[in-house]
């Protein structure tokens, strides 16, 4: 919006600030920390008030769980409304691709929410059935594919490769939706401890605000061998503003949690991530940076998996960061190691781009 208005208004001199990607990142990091911070303690008063028994713990999960009894859940909401004021103000509002990202976002985030809502108000850990959830999520990030991906084309790139690998067509619409969805979810499966999903969000998503501003500009595009989408620069914004709004829950989420995120906001960062991916064709990198998401998504798989057919477990616990913890590993141990995984595979996935 500030862009817009420096645009018509033709800003000169220090105003003309608001027309520079950079200088918009920046200001909509600081706008959704600090709303996040405004907002947080009469947001986490009311959620309390509002939940009573807070979200429901699982009988059959880690025993050092249940003292967190009572602590209110649905924090991502105060996620949503940070980014999704901060993305309005400072985001070209013209611009496809970010809008298509805010619809995933606000999209996915509505159906955790309901998720939430059912599991809150039953006093269960059984909330919207699972058939129905990943219906709806198809849904969304289909509408966004739809958006995005005539402009972009649907090549599919592969790390180490320079350039397009194949033109899959139409196929690619179902593997951009997959990486969404999937995206979605991992993030969801990995959000189990006190500040374990919201760091590694905020750390891929300053790697994927680095990416975003290459693939926007044909001349680093080229010279890197990637492809260039113009207008993908400006996703940088939303990226700025989940970190903005990740450092401001993980202020209230620091061990021990005032608040939990919830699956209101796991499932609407995880989409996000998805959405930004596919908008710059960097799919495959996105597994290389949220790989502790996907480590996270195939201990489930695995574990299910094997417990059908063989009716043994492969894990003490899944997600995995519950195994550690029934090796008696503690709950900031197992944090702080896996935010240090995070960003050593953020390095390797941003170190793809001159590999190529």
């Amino acid at each position: 919006m500030f862009e817009l208005i420096a645009s018509q208004f033709n800003f000169e001199g220090p105003f003309n600030l608001f027309r520079y990607l950079s200088f918009r990142a920046g200001g909509a990091t600081a706008t959704a920390l600090l709303i996040g911070l405004l907002i947080g303690p009469r947001f986490i008063a009311l959620l309390r008030t509002r939940q009573g028994k807070g979200q429901p713990i699982r009988e059959d999960g880690p025993i050092t769980h249940l003292k967190k009894a009572g602590t209110p859940t649905m924090g991502g909401l105060m996620i949503m409304i940070s980014l999704t004021i901060s993305l309005l103000l400072w985001m070209d509002l013209s611009n496809r691709f970010v809008w298509a990202a805010l619809f995933v976002t606000l999209g996915f985030g509505v159906i955790g929410f309901l998720d939430d809502f059912s599991k809150v108000s039953k006093g269960s850990h059984r909330g919207v059935p699972g058939k129905v959830r990943l219906l709806a999520e198809f849904a969304i990030a289909g509408f966004a594919c739809w958006l995005v991906v005539p402009v972009i084309g649907t090549d599919l790139y592969l790390p180490f490769f320079n350039g397009p690998v194949a033109d899959i067509s139409y196929a690619y619409y179902i593997f951009a939706m997959l990486v969404i969805v999937g995206a979605g979810n991992a993030v969801n499966l990995t959000d189990g401890l006190d500040g374990l999903a919201t760091m590694p969000v905020i750390i891929a998503s300053v790697a994927f605000m680095m990416i975003v501003y290459l693939v926007g500009r044909e001349d680093y595009a080229t010279y890197l061998g990637i492809q260039f989408v113009d207008g993908a620069g400006d996703l940088a914004i939303i990226c700025a503003a989940i970190v903005g709004s990740g450092l401001a829950f993980l202020w209230f989420n620091a061990p021990p949690a005032a608040v939990f995120m919830g699956d209101t906001g796991s499932l609407a960062l995880g989409g996000a991530l998805g959405a930004i991916a596919v908008s710059v064709h960097h799919e495959i990198v996105l597994g290389i940076i949220g790989g502790l998401f996907v480590l996270e998504a195939l201990s489930v798989i695995i574990q299910v998996f094997f417990f059908k057919r063989t009716g043994r477990r492969v894990f003490k616990m899944a997600p995995i960061h519950h195994h550690f913890e029934q090796m008696g590993w503690s709950e900031p141990t197992i944090v702080i190691r896996f935010w240090i995984i995070s960003f050593v595979l953020a390095l390797a996935g941003l170190s793809t781009l001159k590999l190529r």
